[in-house]
């Protein structure tokens, strides 16, 4: 509005002709830009977002010194918008396409942070929120998704701001919650993360057009020299005017008394003028005059008569007496000569357009230091944009998962290397009943692929885990993974690369199959099918394999099966397989394991039974047949638990229904014949029974609660006549079943 009083833009009259408004504003302000706007008209709408003040400047310094300058260059000034509201711009495309196009859209983020509160829990602080989006509608969104499921372990939310905190918005979690994948199901499923729609929409003499970020710059440069000419040209009209009227004074000045006279003898004003414009006037030899008053006008004035105009003749008929004085005439000859070096300056920047752009340039530096704020939007990079392990460095890690389900990584740096006869350290802090099932030795950049007992698999970046101490217990798999209700999973393959490998299936109904590992490379949040089930069948043991591996099956009823895995084509990720093993009556399949050549089959009952034979003690037969007595499942024994392929470095944890629990050092255990009874692994009481085994990494310091099967004396003597036991006679291996 500064120069709006210079005629610097055209009037019209208003919408009832009551009074005048202006077509434009004179606009020395990059309103436009920076600002923003938003506005619909009929059959088209413009939403322009705001920007940096600074940069827009630099961008339009940058225009002036070069007015072909391109998209490229400019985004060197204007990397993009910057909302009041802060938060992230999400990839840097849509903001090339706006500028480039007119039209664009861009993903905006608000900004979030996890705290640590009390008890251990943890608090997500949302302290930038999405420009145009209120926080009400936030945390009214955060409910509802806490409400319908999608959003889980949040305990409570609530909208903390105030003076101190413009923005802060606390979000709860529940304990052992993944702070990571909360965040992003608020990204997901609340307006933390939002789309803003960019459509460059502007009149341009009085017509829509689709403007470009150089275009948009261009149009506000073209703008502004128009304002300046037209201010320039109303000043420099009102200098000469004022210029004209003092060189009248000036030269009555000089002949004050004559003029005096002559306006007394007048009879009226009229005639006053009138005498005063027909006398001639030359300009008073007066030092002070010759001093201030530029030569041009002395020579002009003092050479010749002058005539007054009527205007001038006006200003003097207007003049008080004390204009009179020596004061007052030295102040007319200086006021004179300003305007004169005024109306110069003005003719200048109206004849040479340099000038102009020198001015809108200096204006655009003065508002850069009045408006020095920093920019509040960051620009990163999309999701999706970039794969994350490009930015995440490729370290060694060691990854453990407990019997129950708690996950956690750890820096390898942290199993300090001890020599041998060494304590060890403690891998890590477990509730009581539960041991740690799986360690891994994995690279930051590897993949987990998890397994359930419904086919599904779910897909898990190591660099995606928590991150904790050797000693802390992890945290639940079930709220890191979106795993169904009553899902538990059933193995876990650690994936570096998805090339020339096999994921090899089992079911508690015989059913087996193989998959190339590369099916599974891209599996959704919510889990894929990895095989297709029974409705009364579920997936006992998944293994990876080369293609070359001998695989073994063994029954709940005693029997085993011990086939070439490539007996078994390659199918697709959907298929439902085909026939491993056929079981008599009502026996399922327990175990599924993949051997090696020097192995052995670890067979455990539930009576707390169970024994070691060599796997070349099991004749090889085709797929789908029934198989051959792995163990007597007599009244002693009881049904079989699990079979395990195992060697003498590898440890053991059995676990019985009333709670008991043993680990035990396979070396206490010696290899007997295959179809023998066994010997006894752990002493059961009445009423209980043998209900989960599991293979385990070597403990590094205490047992956790377990007892050694040494001390107790598992391996009993007393049984060792059962080691000589006649085997019945094997049935007859059934024909396999064609897939």
């Amino acid at each position: 509005l500064g120069d709006l009083e210079y005629d610097t833009v055209d009037f019209v009259p208003n919408y009832d002709n009551s009074r005048e408004e202006p077509t434009v504003l004179p606009g020395k302000f990059p309103n436009l830009l920076v600002n923003g706007t938003t506005g619909i008209a009929v059959g088209m709408a413009t939403n322009m977002p705001p920007h940096n003040v600074g940069e827009v400047c630099d961008a339009l310094i940058a225009y002036l010194d070069n007015p072909g300058i391109s998209v490229r260059e400019l985004l060197q000034f204007i990397p993009g918008p910057d909302f009041p509201t802060g938060g992230q711009i999400c990839g840097r495309s849509g903001i090339v396409d706006a500028y480039t196009t007119g039209r664009g859209g861009i993903t905006l983020r608000g900004r979030c942070h996890a705290e640590e509160g009390r008890g251990g829990r943890t608090t997500i602080i949302i302290t930038e929120i999405p420009y145009g989006v209120l926080r009400s509608t936030i945390t009214e969104k955060v409910a509802e998704g806490v409400k319908s499921g999608v959003i889980r372990d949040v305990a409570a939310v609530n909208d903390a701001s105030d003076r101190k905190h413009d923005i802060r918005i606390e979000i709860d979690l529940k304990r052992d919650a993944n702070e990571d994948v909360i965040m992003n199901q608020l990204f997901m499923y609340t307006p933390l993360q939002s789309n803003y729609h960019i459509m460059n929409i502007a009149l341009v003499a009085r017509q829509p057009r689709t403007l470009t970020l150089p275009q948009i710059l261009g149009c506000y440069i073209d703008h502004r020299k128009e304002v300046i000419r037209r201010r320039t040209a109303f000043l420099l009209r009102r200098a000469k005017q004022r210029a004209h009227l003092i060189e009248g004074l000036l030269l009555a000045v000089g002949e004050i008394d004559e003029v005096i006279a002559l306006i007394k003898e007048s009879p009226d004003p009229a005639a006053a003028k009138e005498r005063l414009i027909a006398r001639p006037f030359r300009l008073a030899e007066h030092a002070t005059l010759r001093r201030l008053l530029p030569e041009t006008l002395i020579d002009r004035a003092m050479s010749a008569d002058c005539h007054l105009t009527a205007v001038q003749a006006g200003a003097i008929l207007a003049m008080q007496l004390q204009r009179l004085t020596g004061l007052e005439i030295e102040k007319l000859a200086g006021d004179y000569a300003k305007l004169v070096e005024e109306i110069e300056r003005h003719e200048a920047i109206l004849r040479e357009d340099r000038l102009v752009l020198e001015i809108i340039r200096e204006d655009l530096a003065e508002m850069k230091r009045k408006y020095p704020g920093k920019r509040r939007s960051e620009i990163v990079d999309a999701v999706g944009e970039f794969r994350m392990e490009e930015l995440i460095p490729d370290e060694q890690v060691v990854v453990t998962l407990s019997h129950e389900g708690y996950i956690k990584r750890t820096d390898v740096d942290t199993y300090r290397k001890q020599g041998r006869g060494g304590k060890g350290v403690r891998g890590g802090a477990t509730r009581e009943g539960d041991f740690l099932e799986y360690l891994f030795a994995v690279s930051t950049h590897d993949h987990l692929l998890v397994f359930t007992d419904r086919g599904r698999i779910y897909w898990l970046r190591v660099y995606d885990l928590p991150a904790l101490g050797r000693t802390s217990r992890g945290r639940s798999m079930a709220n890191i993974l979106h795993m169904q209700p009553g899902e538990s999973h059933r193995a876990v393959l650690a994936v570096k690369e998805f090339e020339e490998a096999f994921v090899f299936f089992a079911t508690a109904k015989g059913t087996v199959k193989k998959t190339p590992i590369a099916a599974f490379s891209r599996p959704r949040a919510n889990g894929i099918i990895a095989i297709t089930l029974e409705a009364d069948d579920e997936l006992i043991n998944v293994e990876r394999t080369s293609g070359h591996n001998e695989i073994m099956m063994g029954t709940r009823k005693g029997m085993a099966v011990r086939f070439q895995e490539s007996d078994v084509r390659a199918m697709g990720r959907g298929a439902r397989g085909v026939r491993g093993m056929t079981l008599s009556g009502d026996d399922s399949v327990v175990s599924m394991v993949a051997v090696d050549p020097g192995c052995s089959l670890l067979t455990i009952c539930e009576n707390g039974y169970g024994k070691r034979t060599p796997v070349d003690e099991y004749r090889k037969t085709r797929r789908g047949g029934k198989g051959v007595i792995n163990i007597r499942t007599t009244e002693r024994n009881g049904d079989v638990v699990a079979t395990e392929a195992v060697t003498d470095d590898d440890e053991l944890m059995i676990f019985t229904l009333q709670g008991m629990m043993l680990r035990t050092d396979l070396t206490a255990v010696r290899e007997i014949g295959r179809a023998t009874q066994g010997v006894r692994l752990i002493r059961i009481v009445e009423g209980d029974r043998v209900v989960a085994v599991a293979k385990v990494a070597p403990e590094d310091e205490g047992t956790n609660g377990a007892t050694s099967a040494v001390e107790n004396g598992a391996a009993d003597s007393e049984e060792g006549a059962d080691d000589q036991a006649e085997p019945p006679a094997e049935p007859a291996d059934a024909p396999p079943t064609p897939p």
